[in-house]
């Protein structure tokens, strides 16, 4: 049922994208600011009651909701599992900025693949080439693919249910919202929510790599995961993108500019710089590797019915 769910859930996206803003990323960012306003005094220990109180109610909620529906009617929790991914996973929400930002750079507007490159991440984006452009976007692209595809997708097969599709997508929001929070004045809050993400995405960050390498250039992308990665700002992120930049035969990383000032930055991959038709590239290597998760389900799947 699992490798059913996703499927479907997957062609539902396709066909027709979710507007995550207004119905997760919205209400979400309500729940996060009410929890916020009564818990947060600056103590990591309410930040973990704040986050607890959360992630586990909605966790179990799910898993009842889901195993009420099967004792039912098992297509209703067929119904319930594709409902689940389609408002967790995000295959499309980001992706649009990535194949904007591919069109503009074939059609020769740079000026155009800037503004929606410093758009996506934030940053002023002005003085970028070409090639920094197709480079931070493949950047974007591989770190999107995995937390809004293939983290989900890890949990929502190895827990009961739908309940992994749910903690890994509310671990992830409240990590970016409350554990990646820098200022002074929001205190030790968040430092449970960057702990938590951190555990659970160790292991479901180190498969997507080693499906990036499977489906692409398996002894350059090993290989730059083990000599590149630690080198990287954040040593999880860096070991997806150089198993990435390995397995596409790129280079990534290196100096930026960004909002008028350089960003040193270490170098990972190998081989040519970024340019569109290695952004065309990335496309083919995600999708690679979501086919490649699909068809190990279905092995197990099979090995199932058989024993």
């Amino acid at each position: 049922m699992s490798l059913l769910s996703l499927i479907l859930a997957f062609l539902l996206e396709q066909f027709r994208p979710l507007d995550a803003g207004r119905w997760v990323r919205a209400p979400l960012g309500r729940l996060a600011s009410f929890m916020e306003g009564r818990f947060n005094d600056g103590d990591a220990r309410h930040g973990m009651i704040a986050w607890l109180l959360v992630v586990v109610p909605a966790c179990v909620l799910v898993v009842a909701v889901y195993l009420l529906l099967h004792r039912l009617q098992p297509l209703l929790a067929l119904a319930f599992d594709v409902l689940v991914l389609y408002l967790t996973m995000g295959f499309r929400q980001s992706s649009h900025y990535f194949t904007d930002i591919h069109l503009a750079l074939r059609m020769g507007e740079l000026d155009r693949a800037r503004t929606l490159i410093g758009q996506w991440r934030g940053h002023g984006a002005e003085r970028l080439s070409s090639s920094e452009v197709a480079r931070l976007s493949i950047e974007e692209a591989l770190l999107a693919s995995h937390r809004n595809v293939f983290g989900i997708v890890f949990w929502f097969v190895l827990l009961p249910g739908p309940c992994g599709a749910i903690l890994y997508r509310l671990a992830d929001y409240f990590f970016v919202q409350w554990g990646k929070r820098p200022d002074s004045e929001f205190g030790e809050f968040g430092h449970f929510a960057a702990r938590a993400f951190k555990v659970l995405n160790w292991l479901p960050l180190r498969m997507t790599a080693v499906c990036f390498a499977i489906v692409g250039d398996f002894e350059d992308a090993i290989y730059c995961w083990r000599t590149q990665s630690a080198e990287w700002f954040d040593e999880s992120s860096g070991i997806l993108l150089a198993s990435g930049a390995g397995a596409l035969g790129v280079r990534l990383g290196m100096p930026v500019v960004e909002s008028g000032e350089i960003v040193e930055r270490p170098e990972l991959g190998l081989g040519d710089d970024a340019d569109a038709d290695f952004m065309q590239s990335t496309i083919g290597l995600v999708w690679r590797s979501l086919v490649l998760c699909l068809l190990l389900l279905l092995l197990f799947w099979l090995a199932s019915l058989v024993g």
